[in-house]
């Protein structure tokens, strides 16, 4: 059999398995979130949110709504030199997002199935 031909058998296999792929695994909320950043940040997204009374007061100081906290869980990143992966009851995390000239750092309390947003810290970009 020629070169030519197996290159031909091989992208015709590879097109029938890509559309199987897409068929069977197409509807589904499938995701790859490998990194240790990703999963924190999707463990916190999954749970019910709560606010404390500071963190509370300075979103309705400055005007943030829950659709950037959702961004900046959805976009943010994970200061893992800061963070306290080993507290108990729960882990603290230090989630890190930038909202137009603003740098925003959630004090995030990780519990099993509730994330209260602690502490709020501003900082405007200059």
């Amino acid at each position: 059999m020629k070169l030519i031909h197996r290159f031909g058998y091989f992208g015709v296999g590879l097109f029938f398995g890509i559309v199987l792929l897409i068929f069977f695994l197409g509807g589904k909320k499938a995701s790859c979130d490998y990194s240790p950043n990703a999963r924190v940040l999707k463990n916190i997204k999954i749970k019910e949110r709560k606010w404390s009374e500071e963190s509370l007061s300075v979103f309705m100081d400055r005007e943030i709504d829950t659709s950037y906290i959702s961004e900046v869980l959805e976009d943010g990143d994970v200061d893992f030199y800061l963070s306290d992966t080993d507290a108990k009851p729960c882990n603290i995390y230090y989630v890190t997002g930038t909202r137009e000239t603003e740098e925003l750092e959630f004090r995030i309390q990780n519990c099993d199935s509730i994330a209260t947003i602690q502490k709020v810290k501003i900082r405007t970009a200059e």
